[in-house]
């Protein structure tokens, strides 16, 4: 390899340890968080009725043992500053290589999407600006303050997560008095009998309730950015163990709570599939700027999903540079520890994505973000099988390590399960099924390439 930057470069540079708690337990909350509870949660209630809430339950379940299994790995070695890390100990370099550039497309697709939804949201309050406009002001912004500090970063995502939490803690609020005072609305009296007094709690069927796991997973993706954060994460043995073991009461309060306010002010039959359930309650009680409200928090929600893919795919270029698995350049950090290099190269080749976003239909998204969401899902699978390999290799520091994973191995097993009953979810709807089909297509290309250049790489 002809880079110019030597190993002892390499490793003598570090990240910044420059996240503080309140940062980690916000980014894990924004994680937790998607777009899709704001905005597609009425078409998942539309698909699976009231039975919604069992399979945001059981996904938040599965979630939470998938960020246990994360949570030990990362904590059994500090040295660790990504899953790319453990995943080469346990795996090998080739799945290290696969793994990384994995995630950084996730992001990458991630990105580009909700750079996309940045300028349609824009569109609301102003239609005749281009929609590629916001978007590439928004990523100009995003690489701008990235590029500052790590703390930086930290503080954007507390605030973006912040307006979230807010917005739906004002739905429960707002919901549960309208409950209890037996406010009427156009559908009838609010109340919690409506979640199973019209067909009862899975009216759709077993269809509707599988069909509705597609949306429920997406909802989820980026949960594991917790994780990615390990390696610039001020004492990470208190703060990752928090953060992670607070998912279970994000998920009941967040998800399962809010949308168990909305179905008992509006019968699920009566919510419209095309319009945001939040901005149906919000208007109910006669707040006129209802929709205003509503936009501005998944603005800022899709701000901050696209701070994460700025950052995430900066780090994990980073990370697979220190192994040279990516251009060595890669691992030049500015002196505020900030990987500058990694950093441009994400911002130009999400550009590419603001320009497809110009010039090409909106199929092509749609298809990236379905591949996207397979590949979190070979994400989550992969970490998961690390730490089935970890406990039975590295038995020494099993015992040492104070954050076990509940239930091992039953639990990982139910997991790998429950990963594969999504991916055969996906296969029975009709514009997910392409994406299954076509994802194979990028491990194949990832394999080939590590072939090609691994003869180079033994060169360093």
């Amino acid at each position: 390899m002809t880079e110019d930057v030597t190993d002892n470069d390499i490793h003598e540079q570090k990240l910044s340890r420059g996240l503080k708690n309140r940062h980690i337990q916000l980014i894990a909350i924004g994680g937790a968080i998607g777009m899709g509870l704001f905005l597609g949660s009425g078409k998942s209630i539309h698909f699976a009725g009231p039975s919604i809430l069992f399979a945001y339950l059981m996904t938040g379940i599965i979630c939470f043992f998938i960020m246990r299994s994360l949570g030990e790995l990362l904590l059994s070695n500090l040295e660790y500053h990504s899953f790319v890390d453990f995943v080469r100990d346990y795996l090998g370099d080739m799945a290290a290589f696969i793994t990384g550039w994995t995630y950084w497309f996730c992001w990458i697709s991630l990105a580009m999407a909700d750079l996309t939804a940045v300028g349609l949201y824009t569109q609301y309050w102003l239609p005749d600006v281009p929609q590629w406009l916001p978007g590439l002001i928004a990523l100009i912004i995003l690489l701008i303050m990235n590029l500052a500090t790590v703390k930086l970063f930290g503080e954007l995502e507390f605030w973006f997560a912040l307006i979230k939490v807010i917005a739906i803690l004002a739905l429960i609020v707002i919901g549960l008095f309208m409950i209890f005072k037996g406010f009427s609305t156009h559908s009838g009296t609010a109340a919690f009998h409506n979640l199973w007094s019209h067909g009862g709690m899975f009216p759709n069927g077993l269809h509707g309730f599988l069909l509705s796991f597609q949306m429920v997973v997406f909802a989820f993706v980026g949960i594991e950015l917790v994780g990615l954060t390990a390696g610039e994460t001020k004492d990470p043995e208190k703060v990752i163990p928090k953060a992670i073991n607070n998912i279970p009461v994000r998920i009941l309060l967040f998800y399962i709570g809010a949308l168990l306010v909305i179905m008992s002010i509006y019968p699920w039959d009566v919510i419209n599939p095309n319009e945001s359930p939040f901005v149906q309650v919000f208007a109910a009680i006669g707040i006129i700027a209802a929709a205003s409200i509503i936009n501005f928090v998944v603005l800022t929600s899709a701000a901050s999903a696209s701070n994460s893919a700025v950052f995430s795919t900066s780090r994990m270029i980073y990370s697979l540079a220190k192994e040279h698995n990516a251009p060595g350049a890669m691992t030049k950090l500015t002196s505020r520890k900030v990987p500058s290099n990694a950093l441009f190269f994400s911002a130009v080749v999400i550009l590419i994505g603001i320009t497809l976003n110009y010039i090409m239909p909106e199929q092509v998204f749609t298809l990236i973000t379905s591949i996207s969401t397979i590949c979190f899902i070979f994400i989550w699978g992969i970490t998961v099988i690390c730490h089935l390999k970890y406990r039975k290799t590295r038995p020494d520091l099993a015992k040492t390590n104070k954050f076990k994973m509940p239930l091992y191995p039953f639990s990982n097993y139910v997991i790998l399960g429950f990963l594969a009953f999504i991916l055969i979810v996906l296969a029975l709807a009709q514009d997910t099924r392409v994406a299954l089909f076509v994802t194979p297509v990028w491990f194949i290309m990832l394999i080939a390439i590590y072939k090609l250049r691994k003869p180079k790489s033994q060169e360093v």
